[in-house]
């Protein structure tokens, strides 16, 4: 399954949950803080603690940014 973490009302994350919604891929929606310094699990799966954040354990793939994931998902699940 993979894992989404995505801040609540963050457009580049809602774009990509609704791509995974449209295609529809099982995903886990992880919520993350708003403060940049409080994102810690974030830090810890991709090296920096920008959202989104997409791991795909299946591809061995953990990836940011909204356009690369959105690119991934369309290689590989469309």
């Amino acid at each position: 399954m993979l894992e989404l973490y995505r801040l609540e009302g963050c457009p580049y994350c809602e774009t990509v949950a609704d791509r995974l919604d449209e295609l529809g891929v099982d995903y886990e929606s992880v919520r993350v803080e708003a403060l940049h310094s409080e994102r810690d699990e974030v830090k810890r799966v991709s090296g920096q603690r920008g959202v989104p954040v997409l791991v795909d354990e299946a591809y061995g793939v953990t990836m940011a940014e909204s356009e690369r994931i959105l690119e991934f998902l369309e290689a590989n699940y469309a």
